[in-house]
């Protein structure tokens, strides 16, 4: 069974950072690909960052340059350093974990940037 932990949401002023942290357990390991979406209200679920066996990673176009996931394997956990916080980043934040085909993911995040 997989489960996903996410913390470190919060509420921030415009310009400033969080780091969010996602906690893995069950079936996940350093050799599954795992990330970020968001989501605001009336709003798709968006991407915002994945980090992929090896280490490559992908952003988002609107948190580009801002946002950098990283991984450490010996805590089976991921982050979201998340700096120059914009309003329109404010959003609940998902991680998740691909395995076998398919995501799992965790209970979300609420990150609110104030302008």
């Amino acid at each position: 069974q997989v489960q996903l932990v996410e913390s470190g949401g919060g509420l921030v002023q415009a310009g400033g950072s969080l780091r969010l942290s996602c906690a893995s357990s069950g079936s996940i390991s350093s050799g599954h690909a795992m990330g970020w979406y968001r989501q605001a209200p009336g709003n798709e679920r968006e991407f915002v960052a994945r980090i992929i066996p090896g280490g490559t990673t992908n952003y988002g176009d609107s948190v580009r340059g801002r946002f950098t996931i990283s991984r450490d394997n010996a805590k089976n956990t991921v982050y979201l350093q998340m700096n120059s916080l914009k309003p329109e980043d404010t959003a609940v934040y998902y991680c998740y974990a691909r395995l076998y085909s398919m995501n799992y993911w965790g209970q979300g995040t609420q990150v609110t940037v104030s302008s």
